[in-house]
């Protein structure tokens, strides 16, 4: 009996509440397969902590997919996944997995299902990013929706991702491009030096490139630095700006954190990085933002990471903040210890047309952690 209540709590945590009818159907024709299901498959196997229930059910997603012919059941655990906290990338991204082990047909087969669930969910997506070919590396570049261009300029470390669930809300109205900056990303081991002024040279590459005369800038935490040194050098080709936990005053600590990569590794960068970036609330929840950044961190190039931060540590916009014309919008998350309060409110006292925006709530993760507030503030004042 004990092992049935178990059994059927586990069922419920994966599929619902129509886990129970589905037990009743199969008892109707053979009680000793849903003894099986409930008290076997979910009451021993599933019920175990050893992995979690997310894990679980990506592994019987691979497993459903690889073997192929269980197209129904593929259905109903690709749905749990996603109820088990799997996101929609990482379902992708098993699928792309399963082509060089299980085979193309295996592979698209489960794409094409899990395409029809996130239909059915009404799943909104930016576009898939595609490679792109700058001056002298490539990158990965997503580009979303039609209208007036914004592009989008992401934080150290991360990638265009950053921006996954901002971009949606965007595209209504807007043309929406990302791509992963020099020395991140897809372009991880970009051709040297990393200087805020080339990753401001490869914006200019790409909007050439792309026939972009003048768009709004939005420039995110490193993004932010790169965005100011852009606007400075080529107001003409901006029509408005937005920094978002950002600076303009280097600090001591970015060649501190680019130092202790070289000297320790990346995978002692999480536990610093991590915590500045998200509140203890985050970190315990462990949602799908929170782990894309550890992954992100933990595969980091050395090199990368510690000339990214000394380029930061370069900054040296703040005095000539005063000279920005076009309109610009400055937000600061509430509870940001990277880039605080007092400096964005200082920055933004420094710049003519600023509008200043802040997100309730919010870690300096607040692309990640509050993408609905981030995009309405970006969009809340525009030329």
């Amino acid at each position: 009996m004990e092992r049935r209540i178990i059994g059927l709590k586990e069922l419920e945590a994966i599929d619902g509440k129509r886990s129970e009818a589905v037990v009743r159907a199969v008892a109707k024709t053979s009680p000793i397969l849903a003894d099986a299901i409930t008290e076997f498959t979910y009451g021993d196997i599933f019920s175990r902590a050893e992995l979690g229930r997310r894990e679980r059910e990506l592994i019987t997603v691979a497993l459903l997919a690889a073997m192929g012919g269980a197209e129904t059941q593929l259905r109903v655990h690709l749905s749990a996944a996603l109820r088990c906290g799997a996101e929609y990338d990482e379902l992708i991204a098993l699928c792309e997995h399963l082509a060089p082990y299980a085979g193309f047909p295996r592979a698209l087969n489960a794409l094409s299902e899990l395409r029809a669930i996130l239909e059915e969910l009404g799943n909104k997506r930016p576009s898939p990013a595609r490679p792109f070919r700058m001056c002298d590396h490539e990158t990965l570049l997503s580009d979303t929706g039609k209208g007036d261009p914004i592009l989008l300029l992401h934080a150290l470390g991360l990638d265009w991702r950053v921006w996954r669930d901002v971009i949606p809300a965007l595209a209504k109205s807007h043309r929406v491009i990302a791509y992963d900056l020099r020395a991140h990303g897809h372009a991880a081991a970009a051709p040297r030096p990393i200087t805020l002024e080339r990753l401001a040279q490869d914006l200019l590459h790409l909007m050439e490139a792309l026939k972009i005369r003048k768009a709004q800038i939005v420039g995110f935490s490193f993004g932010g630095c790169v965005a100011q040194k852009f606007a400075l050098a080529h107001p003409e080709r901006v029509t408005s700006l937005a920094l978002v936990a950002t600076t303009a005053k280097p600090q001591e600590s970015f060649t501190q954190r680019a130092s202790a990569a070289e000297h320790h590794g990346m995978q002692a960068q999480v536990i610093p990085t991590l915590t500045r970036w998200f509140t203890p609330e985050m970190l315990a929840e462990n949602p799908w933002y929170v782990r894309y950044a550890r992954e992100r961190v933990t595969r980091s190039i050395v090199a990368d990471w510690a000339d990214s931060w000394r380029a930061m540590a370069a900054i040296d916009t703040f005095e000539s903040l005063s000279q920005l014309r076009m309109s610009t919008r400055v937000i600061a998350a509430e509870l940001d210890i990277s880039t605080p309060l007092s400096a964005m409110r200082e920055m933004a006292d420094c710049i003519p047309h600023s509008h200043f925006s802040l997100i309730h709530g919010a870690p300096h993760m607040l692309t990640l952690a509050k993408p609905t507030e981030t995009a309405a503030a970006i969009l809340s004042h525009r030329t």
